[in-house]
């Protein structure tokens, strides 16, 4: 019943509508405005929420005429989407606009594109928006954001741009967050190469005061780097600004490529006229393009520069101001730029020494180049031996070997082959390819002149250096550079490989947005497998997605990983959406990823999906199908749908599928773990009839459970064929037979074992001597406890505390201090463990001297008393009646900000109300109170009482009411004796309201509480209230008290309605109760001052049914109306009514009469 469902969160509105056949519009206005208001409140369970869509409707559809309340429909939209329950809030929207009602539906409107916009449902929310538009409702601010942003984020440029322009058009001024998200679709349209519009948009955007920030207009920037650079700067001037210096140089380094570095000079100058700052990289580009195009003076002229700026040359500016050098012929020049670059801090690496060998090379200059060789070996950038000739090794750092060249010297008189001549006047000339090798060496000098970071980062790549090549795209986004496709596809190949590596994958793709559209589906298949694999699922599917958008084939592994990665993000909606991709791609995953797949499918509680996977999966691998329903039956009995795995097992036997002892036995596991021991029992009988053995583990599972359901025999035979199989099992059978309780069993085996010479372990020791406290058998306890001692086996606490239990219930004190002191001997570190323990089970006892002694013990040991021994205390000398001491302590722990149990402070508040000391108590709640800690059912029950027995209603109200508005009731409480009570003191009121809060918390008031506030009602002559609550009653499965229904069948008849009294009747029988004889004549003395016989005759034969008889006045009145009515109706059947209700009342008729005479 839908209504009685949601009366645990509204109870006080929802009982005055259990009674009415036909909801009213304001009723059902009142039940949702107080179900939005708790809601606000707690945290409301969407199944409640759907009872609540379910009155929703049902009132709808009662009467044709009725129509919801505008202010109905918005709340009831609001509280579904609020709970995800978007489809059920768009058929309301359609049901309004079908009715014809009118309201303002905007509200609605915008709290489901939110709500979609929440899940990260675009499309849905997209169709929201343009069923808004076309009614020409104006979205909210926070609404259009939301929807741009989400756009953005799924990379929908021209969507989110539609959306910011519909917002733009609407001529509102934007806020920051606006600001924000319209700044990201500029972004957006730039990345998309849609710079005009991204410009115009801008446009639009500073009319209504929009100030776009610097990286929006870098953004601009950048798309103008491949189009109108003219434009460009006319787009900076416009808006009073210039590039940051990243995108700057980018710009410089385009210009440099496609039209010169005069040109790229020229456009610098006028941006730095517009605010522009160049850095060190800047004057680099103008610095190698300069040596790039033979402009060797340029080049030193922005040297110049940039030092005049205090800016430091990188290392790039020498390499290329070297190379340059060499290329025109100045030689001699070179090494005092190496000079200076050492002097201005920046190390030469092996590229530099490189450069500077080919230059040497070029020029003849061998000697030069010994010398180079030997500054590399000196800086260990290269190792050479004594004997390796200098000259060799410089042509191999060159790679020249392959050209085979030698240098020799030219013997000839006339020097006919010399090409130089040495520091003595040697000819020497090169023994080589000359034409190669001057192209080789010229190579090396031209390529260092601008420095190529593409070929950089994949030499890196080729070489295995994929973190190294990571850092160059850094310095490359520097000067302006981007990498091809190539090499970016092989750099996310390498960095995919490596876990640790992942992260930068992301970072590289942020920084290249563009790039993610071009990349094959071999790098975008590693990327998404890669990003789940370190739980960065979001980012997987997104990437995704835009595979499916292109077309691209989507490989098993992927759709593998994005699976389990969605399953352990629980977003079940993407989930069921990539399963349908991964079916219709014919995904099979291989036999290890299966087992994960099924295991996070099983935690998703996705039965159907993982039904349709065994299916695929038997289908697509005949030859592996016994592992596959290995995996399949384990997975399912393990994770709560043992059900499901033996149903399909009983299907597979019934085909006459064979199965193995490894299927048996994963699913008999599945089956005790979810505690269906009788199920898993009969599998076993299965089993066993096949001539199949549980598996070890499983048979030390199955033996005590078999043993606990009298199943002695098969438990033996199991545990036979363990102990057959490995002797050392004794020791588990005999643990289990003590978990289980079977103290004989275990001893049995104990002693087996000491037969077969086999040594029991301390848990077997242990466990059995829980067993023999736990059975009282002093004698075993004793004997054990000597042996064990005697072993200097190790006792657990679990058995010293069933030792001292033990011994406290015995009246052995002594026995239980001794063992103290042994164990604290033996273990210092649980010391106060063990103290903790003595100390409840001596309380328990009665024993408060000896507790006293304890502590002192305690305070010389040096021992700090923690928070269970607080507790402990608090509980036990209340216990002991002792509540001076109990209460010291408990101050004590209060102070140390220890938080008491609500065991300890039930007690007190107890036992202090059971003795007057109300103040105290009341004293000590203020305390907990302030430190917002929660009092416990009977302390709050104890409380109120003895605020009551001292006739302080009002304080009692008052306190109850704290209680509420701070929040500080326990998920578990009951007042149903303070309900009683307060109905007793006529304050009717606030046992509705305590009643209320115990259905609220989830807890169900007992009869006895219905059945006082019925009384309550019922004095006070308010009918229709005490029939709510007893409807209620009724309604809950609680049976109402003989005087409850006694109470309401008099307050009918009193106030002349016998007609409904009748029905209380009737209501009595149905659910299992007698009428009462005074309830009968009641309300048949009812229908009698109506002058209804037929209606009294016929109760009256109900009354009869029952076992009464009617008094002879009941009896001759009902005749006497009846002989004075018109009853010829009646008359007409063979037996008349008279003589009818003579004979059920034991009159005999006329030939009865007769015949007993004659």
């Amino acid at each position: 019943m839908p209504l009685l469902d949601i009366s645990d969160v509204i109870p006080h509105v929802t009982r005055r509508f259990l009674r009415v056949l036909r909801l009213k519009p304001e009723d059902v206005l009142e039940m949702l405005l107080g179900f939005q208001f708790e809601c606000e409140r707690v945290a409301v369970k969407s199944t409640k929420v759907e009872s609540l869509w379910e009155i929703f409707k049902c009132a709808n559809e009662q009467d044709k005429g009725f129509r919801h309340f505008p202010k109905s429909c918005e709340v009831m939209a609001s509280i579904l989407v609020g709970h995800g329950m978007f489809r059920e809030a768009q058929l309301l929207l359609l049901a309004i606009e079908r009715q014809g009602i009118s309201m303002d539906s905007s509200k609605i409107f915008v709290s489901l594109i939110e709500g979609y916009v929440g899940v990260g449902d675009l499309e849905r929310a997209v169709l929201v928006y343009d069923q808004m538009r076309e009614r020409d409702l104006v979205p909210s601010l926070l609404c259009y954001r939301a929807l741009v942003d989400l756009s953005v984020r799924m990379k929908r440029t021209q969507l989110a741009f539609r959306v910011s322009l519909d917002l733009v058009e609407l001529g509102i001024s934007v806020s920051e967050g606006e600001n924000a998200s319209f700044e990201n679709v500029v972004r957006l349209l730039c990345r998309d190469g849609m710079i005009r519009e991204a410009r115009n948009f801008i446009r639009k955007l500073m009319a209504l005061g929009f100030e776009p920030s610097s990286l929006v207009l870098n953004e601009i920037a950048l798309g103008y780097c491949e189009q109108d650079f003219e434009d460009s700067v006319r787009c900076f001037a416009e808006m009073k600004c210039s590039p940051n210096v990243l995108t700057g140089n980018k710009i410089l380094f385009s210009l440099c490529t496609s039209f010169g570095v005069e040109r790229a000079n020229l456009f610098r100058l006028k941006l730095e006229h517009l605010g522009f700052m160049p850095d060190e990289v800047t004057f680099g580009i103008l610095i190698c393009w300069c040596c790039r195009e033979r402009k060797l003076s340029g080049a030193f002229n922005y040297l110049s520069e940039l030092l005049s700026r205090g800016l430091k040359p990188n290392v790039w500016c020498y390499h290329a101001l070297i190379s340059a050098l060499f290329k025109e012929g100045m030689w001699e020049h070179a090494q005092d730029i190496l000079d200076e670059m050492v002097d201005m801090g920046t190390t030469p690496v092996l590229s530099t020494f490189k450069i500077l060998l080919a230059g040497y090379c070029r020029a003849r200059r061998f000697d030069e180049v010994k010398v180079v060789i030997h500054e590399m070996v000196n800086r260990g950038l290269i190792e050479s031996s004594a004997l390796e000739d200098p000259l060799s090794k410089a042509f191999m750092v060159l790679e020249l070997k392959t050209l085979s060249v030698r240098l020799k010297r030219d013997n000839d008189v006339e020097f006919s082959k010399t090409e130089f001549f040495d520091n003595l006047g040697n000819g020497l000339y090169l023994d080589t390819d000359l034409d190669e090798y001057d192209k080789r060496v010229t190579g090396i000098l031209e390529d260092s002149m601008v420095p190529d970071f593409d070929f950089l980062v994949r030499k890196e790549c080729s070489n295995g250096n994929f973190k190294v090549a990571y850092s160059l795209t850094g310095e490359m986004a520097r000067w302006g550079q981007e990498l091809s496709l190539s090499v970016v596809s092989a750099l996310l190949k390498g960095l995919c490989t490596p876990r640790s590596y992942i992260k930068l994958c992301s970072s590289l793709l942020e920084k290249m947005p563009k790039l993610v559209n071009q990349l094959d589906q071999e790098v975008l298949n590693l990327l998404v497998q890669a990003h789940c694999k370190i739980g960065l699922t979001h980012k997987g599917w997104l990437i995704f997605n835009q595979m499916l958008q292109r077309n691209l084939t989507i490989n098993s592994e992927t759709f593998t990983a994005l699976i389990k990665g969605l399953c352990e993000k629980e977003n079940l909606r993407n989930l069921h959406d990539c399963w349908d991709f991964a079916l219709n791609g014919k995904w099979l995953p291989g036999l290890v990823d299966c087992i994960s797949v099924v295991e996070c499918l099983c935690h998703c509680g996705m039965l159907k999906e993982i039904l349709e996977l065994l299916e695929r999966m038997l289908v697509l691998n005949p030859e592996s199908r016994l592992k596959v329903l290995h995996i399949f039956l384990e997975k399912l009995s393990l994770t709560g749908f043992s059900s499901i795995a033996h149903l399909f097992v009983e299907e597979l036997l019934q085909h006459g599928c064979a199965l193995d002892q490894i299927a048996y036995s994963h699913l008999i596991k599945g089956l005790c773990k979810e505690k269906k021991y009788k199920v898993a029992f009969a599998v076993l009988d299965i089993m066993l009839a096949r001539k199949m053995v549980p598996c070890l583990d499983l048979s030390l599972i199955l033996i005590p459970r078999l043993c606990k359901a009298d199943k002695l025999q098969t438990a033996m035979e199991l545990m036979d064929n363990v102990l057959r199989v490995q002797t050392t099992f004794h020791s588990d059978f005999t643990k289990r037979f003590c978990v289980t309780g079977k103290a004989g069993e275990a001893a049995n085996i104990f002693q087996n074992m000491l037969s077969k010479g086999l040594l029991p372990d301390a848990d077997i020791y242990n466990m059995l001597l829980q067993q023999f406290c736990h059975t009282k058998n002093l004698k075993k306890v004793r004997e054990l406890l000597g042996v064990v001692i005697r072993k200097t086996a190790s006792l657990t606490i679990s058995s010293y505390r069933s030792y001292v239990r033990l011994m406290c219930l015995e009246g052995k004190v002594d026995y239980a201090l001794s063992l103290k002191k042994v164990m604290v001997q033996e273990s210092k570190s649980a010391s106060i463990i063990l103290y903790n323990i003595l100390i409840f089970y001596l309380l328990s006892a009665g024993e408060s001297m000896h507790v006293k002694k304890v502590l002192n013990e305690l305070q010389e040991e040096g021992l700090v008393l923690n928070e269970v021994t607080y507790n402990f205390l608090v509980y036990g000398f209340s216990k002991c009646k002792d509540v001076s001491t109990g209460m010291h302590y408990l101050s004590t722990m209060i102070s140390k900000e220890l938080r008491p149990s609500y065991r300890s402070l039930s007690t007190v508040i107890t036992f202090l109300c059971d003795i007057g000391e109300l103040d105290k108590v009341l004293e000590l709640s203020r305390e907990i109170e302030l430190k917002g800690w929660i009092l416990g059912s009977i302390a709050q029950n104890a409380i109120v009482e003895g605020l009551l027995f001292q006739d302080k209603v009002e304080a009692a109200k008052q306190f109850l009411d704290r209680m509420v508005y701070k929040g500080l009731i326990p998920q578990s409480i009951s007042y149903d004796n303070l309900i009683k009570r307060f109905c007793c003191l006529g304050r009717l009121d606030k046992a509705i309201d305590l009643l209320n809060v115990m259905l609220k918390k989830g807890n169900m008031p007992s009869s006895t509480s219905y059945d006082s506030v019925i009384c309550g009602f019922c004095s006070r002559n308010q009918l229709n209230q005490a029939m709510d609550f007893h409807t209620e009653m009724l309604d809950r499965n609680l049976k109402p008290s003989i005087n409850t229904w006694d109470l309401l069948v008099q307050q009918y008849c009193q106030q002349g309605q016998p007609a409904e009294a009748a029905k209380l009747l009737l209501s009595m029988v149905q659910v299992g109760e007698t009428p009462t004889r005074l309830m009968y004549c009641s309300v048949i003395d009812g229908y009698r001052l109506e002058n209804n016989p037929r209606k009294a005759s016929e109760l009256m034969q109900m009354m009869q049914q029952s076992g009464y008889e009617p008094d002879f006045d009941t009896h001759w009145s009902l005749i006497s109306n009846l002989s004075n009515s018109s009853v010829k109706d009646y008359n007409k059947s063979s037996q008349g009514f008279l003589s009818s209700l003579l004979a059920g009342s034991g009159f005999s008729s006329k030939k009865d009469l007769n015949a007993k005479l004659g």
